[in-house]
């Protein structure tokens, strides 16, 4: 395909320029709206690293905190992270890190919300990413087999397209 007519050929791929290559979506003539997402990730673990943790037994502290603050601190550096994404004023960024003795582990969920002219799906993504990945840190000492699961978009809603919401939610 010729690279002059890529645009012509997808001519819904705005991540991509007229010659294929990417680049930040241009968004200044957007309005601001309320935007809201919410993402999940599962921790699974072995039971006693679970109880552990529960209990508050871990060498390197509060397991729960550190990775509840570090997925707050991610989604608020997701446009430094993520190459095409665009830095964001958030007004709201909430992560629960519930605990579910049938994984076992903790389900993670994050919800973020803003006033601007595009989403805050990938800030919600990667609160929970963060928060999952500091939660095996802080407990592999205990256990190096931590699996982290199923991070996932649960809901967006705001904005010019359709509001979403997953269907195994």
């Amino acid at each position: 395909m010729a690279q002059d007519n890529f645009s012509s050929n997808f001519p819904n791929l705005t991540h991509l320029d007229r010659q294929g290559q990417a680049q930040m979506v241009d968004v200044s003539d957007k309005a601001p709206s309320v935007r809201q997402a919410v993402a999940a990730a599962n921790v699974r673990m072995l039971p006693a690293t679970f109880a552990a943790i529960q209990a508050g037994n871990v060498p390197k502290g509060d397991v729960l905190a550190t990775a509840r603050l570090a997925g707050i601190m991610a989604a608020k550096q997701t446009a430094t992270l993520i190459p095409l994404c665009h830095p964001l004023p958030l007004q709201k960024i909430a992560v629960e890190i519930i605990p579910d003795p049938q994984l076992p582990g903790y389900q993670i969920q994050a919800t973020v919300k803003t006033k601007a002219e595009t989403g805050v799906e990938m800030e919600a993504l990667t609160a929970v990413s963060v928060a999952a990945l500091t939660l095996y840190d802080m407990a592999k000492a205990l256990e190096k087999s931590i699996q982290i699961e199923s991070i996932h978009l649960i809901s967006k809603s705001g904005g010019k397209s359709a509001d979403y919401s997953s269907p195994e939610e």
